[in-house]
């Protein structure tokens, strides 16, 4: 689940958000992420990093074998959001809802009994994190969250506009945004870097 960390940074997505990613929510053509149920049940668009757009290709490739490997095995279909699964019970069996980081093998749904497929767990994805952040000998706390951070810290220093970065974010108030002038390098607490500086820094 490594992979997914360069998710999180790259399209500044809270932990939920990226485990619970279907494939029909990864445009590679446009390089949009659609972030589906966020907080007030609103749906918004991020960064699909261009960089990324390859591995989308060879990630749906082995998708849809492990897709059909389900499907022949009789496994019931992925679960839905809501009430879709009374517009269209067989919409979980179907390409575009499946998991775009499924767990490594099926297991029960806690609610309905059901042995199916679901996505990798959230806690499993952030205990690799900690892993990872153990072995590469950092000596800062860093969990999940610290990526999308990042995500909004480095767009911010790169000199993103806060509106921007609020709506990649899904924040309701741009004052949750304006956190990120505080750590930013660079950037002082206007959130605004002078054009003197940009000059003297022999950049337009």
């Amino acid at each position: 689940m490594t992979e997914g960390f360069t998710w999180q940074y790259g399209g500044g997505l809270r932990l939920k958000e990226l485990v619970s990613l279907r494939l029909k929510d990864v445009d590679e053509s446009r390089g949009i992420i659609t972030i589906r149920e966020t907080k007030g049940d609103k749906h918004r668009t991020t960064i699909l990093p261009e960089s990324l757009r390859d591995e989308v290709a060879e990630r749906k490739k082995r998708l849809r074998e492990l897709h059909e490997k389900d499907r022949a095995a009789g496994l019931p279909g992925v679960a839905l959001p809501g009430a879709f699964v009374y517009k269209d019970r067989r919409a979980g069996e179907k390409w575009p809802w499946q998991w775009f980081f499924p767990g490594n093998k099926p297991s029960r749904d806690p609610e309905s009994g059901i042995i199916r497929r679901h996505h990798v767990h959230a806690e499993n994805y952030s205990k690799a994190v900690r892993r990872a952040v153990e072995e590469a000998m950092i000596d800062k706390r860093a969990t999940t969250h610290a990526l999308r951070h990042a995500f909004a810290t480095h767009l911010l220093e790169g000199g993103t506009d806060l509106r921007t970065i609020q709506e990649l974010l899904g924040h309701a108030d741009v004052k949750t945004t304006e956190i990120y002038t505080h750590v930013a390098t660079g950037i002082g607490a206007m959130g605004v870097r002078s054009p003197l500086d940009r000059m003297a820094g022999g950049s337009d």
